[in-house]
Formats: C-alpha cells, structure tokens, sequence
C-alpha cells in the first residue's frame, strides 16, 4: 500500500448509496486543520476549540483553500447542516487526529465535501488505510485488524460473535501466551549455550521437551479450530438434491421462509440451479436448488441436470430429498450411492403421507456406508413439521454440538492456521532435535522460527506483502 503515512487522509466512511446520515472522516496530523477550512460551528467558536468526543452543530462550507481570486471575493456558500466530532490522537480508532463529519446522506453532498477536503490538503485514502494506520500506531494488532473486516462482514450472529471475540483481543492473547511461552524457553535454550564452559544447566532436557510437547498440543487444539471457524465466518454450500417433484423448491421455500423458487406439480420445473443465503443455527449456508436428476431427451432439462451435477460436486453439503410417499426409484438409489466422501443428510420428505421407504430400503442404497447409516430427518415442506429438526441435524453435521463461538479462542483464517501449522512444524523439529541430543543451537534455531509464525498472526513478524494482502479487500473509509 503506498501513501506516506505522514499524510492527512480522507474518505466517505458510509456505504454508497442515498442515506438519512453520511459520514465522512479525516485522519492525520492535519485534520483539525483541514476539516477548519470547512467547518464552521454554530456557536461561533474556532473548530481547534472544540471539546474532545463530543457532536458539535456545524456548517459545512466551500473551502476558503483553492479558491480563484475571483472566487475569494465572495462568500462561500453553505454545502450543507452537519455534526462534527474531534478526536485528538491517540484516542482515536487511527491513533491519530481524526475528525468525523455527520452530514446528510446524499452521494453528491458526500462527495462534495470529500472533494472539499482534498482541496484543503488531505488526499483520499486508500482501502483499508484507516484500520492499516490502527495497527501500524499500535491500536489494533494484526488478527484484531482482520476482525473488523469480519465484523462488517458477518452474515449471522454466529459469525458476529466470533469475529467480536478475535477483535476484542481473544485470539491474540492466547496466541501471545503460547509465543511468551516459546520466548522463556528459548531464553533458557540459549542461556545455556552461552554457559556452555561452566557446566550450568538452565533446562534440563527432559523438562524442555516437556515444554516442546505441551505447547504443541495446544498450538494443534488452536489450528483443529479452523474448520469450524471458517464454516461460522464464511458458510458452507449445500446443495438440494434429488429427482423431480420429490419437494425440492418448497424445502428451499421453506427454509427460506418465501416463495423464492416456482412449485408446480409438473416434473421438470426446475431448470436451473437457485442461490439463495440463508442463516442455519448461526452458520451462512448456501443453498443451492438444483434441477431434478433424471435422464430426458429435453436439451433444456439436460443442461439443467448437468448444471446439477456440477452443484454437487462443488457443494460440501448435499441434502438428499426423497418423496417419502412413494418407493424408491433407481433414480434415487443411484442418488443415495453417490458422493460418499461428502457430508451427506437424508431428506425424507412428504412425512404427513403414509411411508412408503422403509430404513432397510435406504441401507441396501447406501453404499458403502451400510454400517453407518445416513444421517436422517423426516419432513414436510408443504406444513413446515420437521424444519427445525432439518436446521438442527445440518449443524450437527457440520460443528461440535458444544460449540459457542465466542466463548474461546477460535481461528478462522487459513493465512492464521498456515501460521499455527508451520510453528507446529518447526516445534516437531526442535522435538526431533532433543531426542537425537543435537547440540543446543539447532534447537534454538527451530524454536525461533516458531515464535516467528505465531508472530504473524498478530503482526509481530509482518511483512508488506502480508499486509497488503489483508487491508486490500477493506472498503475505502475504513
């Protein structure tokens, strides 16, 4: 990311779009001097004057900066009413001088004044410059820094929680406790390297080991956290399956709880795949409403079944809807034997008619799982009976039953789980190294490298490629 630091930055912080409130904001060692040359309170008092943290009534002007001679002879006009807030450094999200403008939302007011603000000496800043700046001063560390954008990110209340839990420092503190660990030991590693000639033991190896080992487990309990984390963070595809008219479009319907998909009785109504996002016990999941799989001469309805196909393969979810009702078809016995490698779950749908599928019609159909049954729930998407045992029955299969994000450290990053496996690695070096009695110096060496990938995760060890890799998908304003 380029752009002196030194600058004055400044940006809209509200999304695009008409809005009742627009925020703008100015973040520099010059932004109480530039938001002047616009800013005119109502009381009368020069901006500099304001008290810290608290909404000001103000007018926003036409800078009196950059005006033609011409221009200078008259009076600037009024852009528009606002508040104004001052937030001297470094009690400030940036850590720097930052002042917020609460304008009206209307995209050529916002970008009137923003224009303003150049013209007095900021310049625009950059995606994500505002939260790079809070880490760069030492507001917010690096997996702090990539919670706010999970923050505004989050899509249901399980990806909030998590993402509130690694902003308010969950994740960095237990990931510096494991680091402040390693830190000791090689302190101790090295100390007797260093007193190598005077036969002082500072750790004994057995004792090192120990340590080696216990910090180990805990940095692989941490990374087996990714999985579940990701699921809350960015969801899961689950894609509804089966042949046609067995109630797919209504059980996406009824999960929905709209008319999203159009039900007939006519076989092959469906042609295409329907995405739609849903919140499933606190997890975005993606469904995905296929055409029903069936051979046909329709060249329509075999792009369509191709197009099934293909959901199924990406999806890491399938949801198998058979039509309870009636026997199985070959249809749905060569459905039921595909894809086991898949986290699959039956749909028995049409459960308010007499059963027509019996559990060992659906054992004979499993396949290779014969011995582990697939997980089962039966439903009627006509009455609603059985959805809440559905939504319950796809977390299960996806999280631990005891899991509540936010109550512990959880990852949910690959860039931090990456991080988390390679000090794993460099820890089973340091292991191996002990065991064979290596001299002290390669162990120190293997034990820093460790401290080193736990230290990207908070930005302790950072690079610019890293960060530019994170504050690049930030919006501009934050």
């Amino acid at each position: 990311m380029s752009g002196p630091l030194q600058d004055t930055i400044c940006a809209i912080a509200t999304p695009v779009g008409e809005g009742s409130v627009g925020i703008l904001r100015l973040s520099g060692e010059k932004a109480v001097e530039v938001a002047a040359g616009l800013v005119r309170l109502k009381s009368g008092k020069a901006l500099a004057s304001a008290r810290s943290h608290q909404l000001y009534r103000a007018d926003i002007l036409e800078p009196i900066a950059g005006r033609s001679p011409e221009e200078s002879t008259r009076a600037p006009s009024p852009i528009d009413d606002a508040l104004v807030v001052i937030m001297p450094a470094p009690h400030s999200y940036t850590a720097e001088d930052v002042v917020e403008i609460h304008c009206h939302g209307g995209p050529f007011v916002l970008q009137t004044i923003c224009h303003a603000m150049v013209r007095g000496g900021a310049r625009m800043a950059e995606p994500g410059e505002f939260t790079k700046r809070a880490f760069l001063n030492g507001r917010l560390d690096l997996a702090q820094a990539e919670a706010v954008l999970d923050t505004i990110r989050s899509k249901t209340a399980g990806s909030l929680r998590l993402a509130q839990e690694q902003l308010r420092g969950g994740l960095s503190t237990e990931v510096n406790r494991l680091r402040d660990t390693l830190v000791n030991l090689l302190a101790q590693v090295e100390a007797s390297i260093d007193f190598t000639e005077e036969d002082i033991t500072f750790i004994k190896p057995q004792e090192l080991a120990d340590g080696l080992q216990r910090t180990m487990a805990s940095i692989s309990r941490l990374a087996e956290t990714c999985h579940e984390g990701r699921i809350l963070r960015e969801g899961v595809t689950a894609a509804i399956l089966g042949r046609p008219n067995v109630g797919k479009s209504s059980l996406l319907n009824a999960l929905l709880m709209a008319d999203r998909a159009i039900v007939t009785s006519i076989p092959g109504t469906t042609r295409d795949v329907i995405e739609e996002l849903v919140n499933i016990r606190g997890m975005p999941v993606r469904l995905l409403d296929t055409a029903g799989l069936r051979q046909s001469d329709d060249p329509v309805e075999q792009e369509g079944v191709r197009r099934s196909r293909t959901a199924m393969e990406q999806a890491e979810v399938l949801l198998l809807v058979l039509d309870g009702s009636s026997p199985l078809s070959d249809e749905d016995r060569d459905l039921l034997a595909q894809y086991p490698d898949k986290k699959r779950l039956i749909v028995m749908n049409k459960c308010d008619l007499p059963s027509q599928i019996s559990p060992a019609d659906l054992a004979e159909s499993a396949g290779p799982e014969k011995s582990q049954p697939l997980p089962l729930v039966p439903l009627s998407a006509k009455t609603g009976e059985g959805l809440d045992r559905l939504r319950d029955a796809i977390r299960a299969l996806l999280l631990r039953a005891d899991l509540e994000p936010g109550e512990a450290a959880m990852v949910s990053s690959v860039r931090h789980q990456a991080a988390l496996l390679k000090a794993a690695a460099s820890l089973a070096a340091a292991a191996s190294s002990i065991e064979k009695t290596l001299p002290g110096e390669f162990v120190a060496m293997d034990l820093r490298a460790a401290i080193d990938a736990l230290g990207e995760i908070t930005g302790a060890v950072s690079t610019d490629d890293i960060l530019d890799r994170i504050f690049r998908d930030f919006c501009i304003g934050k």
